[in-house]
Formats: structure tokens, sequence, C-alpha cells
């Protein structure tokens, strides 16, 4: 029996046939595909669902989830039987998010902010579709911290006593009054609480390579003790506690350079390993009565999850599946019954619960748009290329049908979040589009990335738009070797630090690329680091040791922001950003816009004043996709 539930090859969705094929929508302004590659316009990818959450209710017939399929994210009751999802909230703007079924009862809980300020309040809904902030005020962030195990109480952190500090409270399920069961000190980032409802754990950063888990005592005054004593930098996070609530389950890189999950038992202090791979150990904890463990490794960017049962010590084997990762695993309260995710790079993530008495899976969902054949949608394949010192960078590509040495492809160079983020597997609507219309897509995990090791993650360290920029240059220089990649024709595009890094390409590496796409990217640091939210002061200097501390890196923040170098840019630039950014504010992108114009360079600048940092609203992901691609079909065709 096999540990792995990766399952490599076929494609999930529903295929439509040529019959379908030849009704489907084009894009405006394209000219006509082959009849085997129709071009689909950015309405048809982007009314594919996404779906989200697994909760299932007290009496096992419902899961609680999350979906856009109104075109903003509401919270729905799935039968685990099968059918139509009922809708719980119906909000028309701000993204309700689902958080979990009560233990013992009918009502839920969700959290949402408001317009995409981060500043999520939770809220419990009734049976009679009544909603209740139960974290109410002003400029406070509040997140769900779990349910003791008998279902009479829940935790939850907020900020409202101190911006920069997040407390725990203690809820009484059924009267939701609440009591101060740990006041934050400073310094700490407050984590899983122990089903008994006794214990705490707690993460202090000292840097980006180094971090602490502490353990407080709720019954005893919440003194925190030190759970992971350490010399040099290591890495530790909690991911929660064993069943019995007798250790606590951790992750560290203390063994080498990929993350394991460990244990240190709460009596005697002994730490123990639990899971360890030859990736990252991503998590790994237990169904809620303790018969099965779940752990996931990131492995070369897939998901491999395990399940194991705890009286054989053997992993589960899954049924027959569809390609894809397994994600999403949740059990449900009798442990009869496991609800999954399955998700690919041709079909979005969809909803499956297994009965492991009958061994009869049912899928849930079917969130591929109907007017699109899965078959059109194009599979990526992990790659490395040589970068500028000889060191070999992992990335995902994506090859458009079309392409060939007869008909070489534009292509883009595509940097993800961060820093420290990951390009991944699976389903990524922007990308398909942008394959589908003959752009090939390398979307790179240059130095600094997660997944690869913890050598390889702090390779640039305070060198960001140096090593990580040269990485990108390189991407572009292995794509030119390419005999069905048009050389003449390649952008850069990215959000976030990807984003960053499109305007550090633009600004230190004017001639590399043809086009740059900025999704609500970094442009001056300094300011950036100076105005981080007030309720990331655990992890300031975490950022700091990364990327700079404004004070008193002051130079080298402004040398790598391309803000202050954007009278190098000479290639056409594309902008966008939301108007209620916390993370990247507003002005970052006015500011690039008003300077590379003043250079005469064509600009063109789109603001959504309903979203934050990233779309949560359809429409304002199907309007950013199609000004994308027309601006690209201008200045990248």
């Amino acid at each position: 029996m096999t540990p792995r539930i990766h399952v490599p090859g076929g494609s999930a969705g529903s295929l439509a046939g040529a019959a379908l094929a030849a009704a489907l929508p084009f894009a405006a302004g394209c000219a006509p595909a082959t009849p085997e590659v129709p071009r689909y316009d950015a309405r048809t990818f982007y009314d594919t669902e996404q779906v989200f959450g697994a909760s299932f209710s007290a009496d096992e017939t419902r899961l609680l989830i999350t979906s856009d399929r109104t075109g903003v994210m509401n919270v729905y009751a799935q039968p685990v039987a099968g059918g139509d999802a009922a809708a719980l909230t119906n909000s028309e703007a701000d993204a309700n998010l689902s958080v979990r079924y009560f233990p013992n009862d009918d009502r839920i809980l969700f959290t949402a902010d408001q317009g995409g300020n981060e500043l999520n309040h939770l809220y419990v809904l009734g049976p009679d579709g009544e909603a209740e902030d139960i974290t109410p005020g002003e400029n406070l962030k509040a997140g769900f911290s779990g349910f003791t195990d008998a279902g009479d109480s829940f935790f939850v952190t907020s900020n409202e006593r101190d911006p920069q500090a997040f407390d725990l409270y203690r809820y009484d399920a059924e009267t939701l009054e609440r009591t101060l069961a740990f006041e934050n000190p400073g310094g700490f980032l407050p984590g899983p609480v122990s089903g008994d409802g006794r214990w705490l754990a707690l993460v202090r950063s000292r840097n980006n390579a180094d971090s602490d888990v502490f353990v407080a005592d709720l019954e005893a005054g919440g003194e925190p003790r030190h759970a992971t004593p350490h010399e040099g930098d290591v890495s530790h996070q909690p991911y929660g506690f064993t069943p019995d609530s007798g250790a606590l389950i951790y992750a560290t890189d203390a063994h080498g350079e990929f993350v394991e999950a460990w244990t240190w038992d709460l009596e005697t202090e002994e730490h123990a390993p639990l899971v360890q791979a030859d990736w990252d150990v991503m998590y790994a904890g237990y169904s809620e009565g303790g018969t099965y463990r779940v752990s996931w490794v990131n492995a070369d960017a897939s998901t491999e999850v395990t399940v194991t049962d705890t009286r054989s010590g053997e992993p589960l084997v899954f049924p027959d599946l569809p390609g894809g990762d397994v994600t999403g695993v949740a059990f449900s309260p009798s442990e009869t019954k496991l609800a999954f995710y399955l998700n690919s790079d041709t079909s979005p993530s969809n909803l499956h619960v297994w009965d492991l008495e009958t061994d009869e899976v049912i899928r849930l969902t079917d969130t591929l748009n109907p007017a699109m054949d899965a078959a059109h949608l194009v599979d990526s394949e992990v790659v490395r290329y040589p970068s500028f010192d000889g060191m070999d960078i992992p990335a995902i590509f994506y090859r458009p049908r079309q392409a060939s040495a007869a008909s070489p492809a534009p292509a883009l160079v595509w940097v993800h979040g961060g820093p420290g983020g990951q390009s991944r597997k699976g389903y990524r609507a922007q990308i398909q589009h942008l394959v589908n219309h003959g752009y090939a897509v390398l979307a790179v995990n240059n130095r600094g990335s997660s997944g690869y090791g913890k050598t390889f993650f702090h390779l640039d360290d305070k060198r960001h738009g140096d090593v990580d920029l040269k990485d990108c240059v390189f991407a572009r220089t292995w794509l030119e070797s390419l005999d069905w990649v048009d050389g003449s024709r390649i952008g850069i595009i990215g959000g976030s630090y990807g984003g960053y890094m499109v305007g550090a390409a633009l600004a230190f590496e004017p001639e590399v690329f043809d086009v740059g796409v900025n999704i609500f990217g970094v442009m001056n640091w300094v300011r950036t680091l100076s105005s981080i939210p007030s309720w990331w002061g655990a992890m300031r200097e975490s950022l700091y040791s990364e990327l700079g501390d404004p004070e008193t890196d002051l130079e080298r923040l402004t040398a790598i922001s391309p803000l202050f170098h954007a009278a190098n840019i000479v290639r056409p630039l594309f902008v966008v950003q939301g108007a209620n950014d916390p993370r990247v504010l507003q002005v970052e992108s006015d500011e690039i816009v008003e300077a590379v114009r003043a250079n005469g360079v064509p600009v063109e600048y789109v603001i959504f004043p309903d979203e934050g940092h990233g779309f949560r609203n359809r429409e304002n992901r199907i309007t950013s996709a199609d000004r994308i691609l027309g601006f690209l079909e201008t200045h990248l065709r």
C-alpha cells in the first residue's frame, strides 16, 4: 500500500466533446483558433466555481463550504448525499467565508471583512438565518482558534485591546458570553488550543529563519513555557495537539533542509519525530477521535497526502480517482466519512465524500464551467532551468496547444507572491486563460521560494531585486532557447511580491522584458515596510530580517525600490490595484503609473474600489483578465 494520494496522469472535469466546441464563446478581438483549440473568453474561465472548506454538521448530513457561485464568496450547506447546496449567506459585496458548524447544533461560524481590508470579524449564524457579530468593534481583527472536544466552548483571537497583540478569548457555546483566556504580553502570535481547552500554543519569531513555540497553561495563569529551545537559526510552528491533549504537534527544520513534524510531550517534555519526508511536511494532525492521522507533503510543487489508520499503522488506500492532488481532508465526528477536494491543472477543486464503511465515494460538486471542455486546457510540466550562477531554478511550465516551431508563441515569466511564496501545480483560471490565447507561461520559483529546502529559501534574504531578479532574467534566456517560443516577445507578470519583481525587472533590467504586468506590487519598500498593518506586529522582525529595516536599511531599500528608478522604464506597463489594499497601498500604484507615464511609455491602470490585496469579486477578476489580455494583444503580439 502506498502513502501517496497524488494521482499522476489523467484529468478531472466534464468533457463536452467536439460538438460543443463549435458553439463555444470566443474572445472579442482575437483571431479564431483552430477547431481543436477554441479560444474561450475570460468570463468562460471565471464562471468556473471556486469551492473550499469542509466542516461536517453534527448529524453528518451536510458539509459547510464556501463558494463563489454567485460571483461573491458566500457560505453554503452541501448535502453529503449529493444534490444542490443551500445558501446560508447572501452577501452581494463582502466575501463571507465559512469556518465550521457548531459541534452540537446547527449553528455555524463564518468570517468576513469589509471590502478587502482584512479586518475580519467572526459571526454566528443561527437556524433562523440571523447573523450575530460576536467580535464587534472598529479597527479590530478576529480569528477562530477551535472548539473544545466537548463542544461546550470555543476560542477566538482578537487585537481589540492592543492593535499589535492578539489576545485569546473563551466563548460559551450556548450563551456566547466570553472571558479573557490569555492576555498577550506582546511578541507572541496565538496558535491552536488543545481539545481539553487547557493548552494554548504560541509562536514567537526572532527573524525569518528563527522562531520558537511556547505553550501556555490556561488553567494556571497562562505563563508561556518554552517548548523548542535551540541554538542557531531554526524555524518552528505549531500544528496542533494530539487527541488526548497530551502533546504538542509542531513543525521544525532543525534536522535537515526540510520541515518535519515532531511532538513535544507536555508532561515529560520529551521530543519525538512524528512525520518525516524528503520534502517539507506542511501539516500533521488527527481526526477528532484519533483513529486517523493526516499529513501532507509539498512534493516538488504538488501535494501528497497520507491518511494513516493509527490502529494498524497502515495508510488508507484511496479509491481510483482522476489525476490531480487530494487536498482539504476533513473527517466526520464519527470518523466514518472523509471529505476531500481533488484539484488538477485542468480542473478546479471538486468536493468529494468517501464513506469509509461502504467504500463509496460521491463527488458533490462540478465546478468547471460546462461551456468549457477540460480537454482544451493544458497540463503543466515541472521544469528546471539554469540561472546566472548555474543553479537550477524550479518552475511550472504551460505550453499552449497552438505553439510549434512553425508558429512560435509569445511567453510570460510569471512570478508568485510572497516573498517566500511558491507557484504550484493546480488549476489557475488566469494562467489557463492566457495559455488558451496562445501565451506560454513559465511560473518561476526563484531562489527565496518556499518548498525547496531552507537553504534555497534564504538565498534571497536582503538580496531582493538582485539574485531573484537574475533568476527571472535567466528564465527569459531559457525560454529563448525553445524553438516553439518567440524569443522576441517575452513579458513578465506577477502579483504582490511578483508585482514588485515586474517593477524591478522594468526598472533595473529595462531592455530584458518586452512588457510588464504588475498586479498590486510593491514599488516603494521604504513606505511598505514602514506601514505594515498593526496586526502584523509579531511578524515585523521576520519581515525586516528578510527585506530590511526602513530605519537602518534605508539606502538599500531605496536602491531596490522601482519607484525611485522609474525613469529607467521604457517598456509598456499594466498596473492593477485594489483601493482597500492594507498591504500594498494604492499610492504605490498611483506613483509608479504617474512616473512611467511621464517617460512617454504606454501605461494602463485599473483600480477596483471594492477590493483589497487580491480579487474576491468575480466580475473584477473578469475585468482584470480581459484588460490584461487586451494589453498583451496590443503590446506583445
